[in-house]
């Protein structure tokens, strides 16, 4: 039986579109798509948590179309004056993209208004389960509730 991991990679390779086939002498010409913000921050609004999770529901797992939050990586928000601090967990230990994703949660979190500094800790206790999935994320992809 396949791991939830494969299930989900190859559930989403489904969802992407077929690749055209391109003539051999063709050079694709890759222009990068301008990053879209889904939730972005409401200036007016004090820093608070709901804030923070807002800005962290920006960032994906490379392999999932679900986001860290709906994925159940965040553990815990800690918010001191103009300092964010967020202890999250990936979905296996081996991940070769930790970096990238706690880099992308920091560059979320800065662009939060008055946000100086922000640090993303990756930490492995609790492990993570599947059972952490939202109902959102579990909607998204594909899996009972659970």
């Amino acid at each position: 039986m396949p791991s939830l991991f494969q299930r989900l990679s190859a559930l989403w390779k489904k969802s992407q579109p077929p690749l055209l086939a391109l003539p051999q002498a063709a050079v694709p010409v890759v222009t990068p798509a301008p990053r879209q913000v889904v939730h972005p921050p409401d200036p007016l609004r004090p820093l608070n948590e709901e804030l923070v999770y807002q800005a962290l529901r920006n960032c994906y797992d490379p392999e999932l179309p679900v986001n860290i939050v709906d994925l159940g990586l965040i553990y815990d928000v800690q918010i001191a004056d103009d300092r964010i601090d967020v202890k999250m967990t990936l979905t296996t230990q081996g991940c070769g993209m930790s970096g990238h994703i706690a880099g992308e949660a920091e560059e979320q979190l800065r662009c939060l208004p008055g946000v100086r500094q922000a640090a993303v800790e990756i930490v492995w206790d609790p492990p993570w389960t599947p059972n952490m999935i939202s109902p959102a994320g579990r909607k998204r992809l594909g899996l009972p509730e659970g």
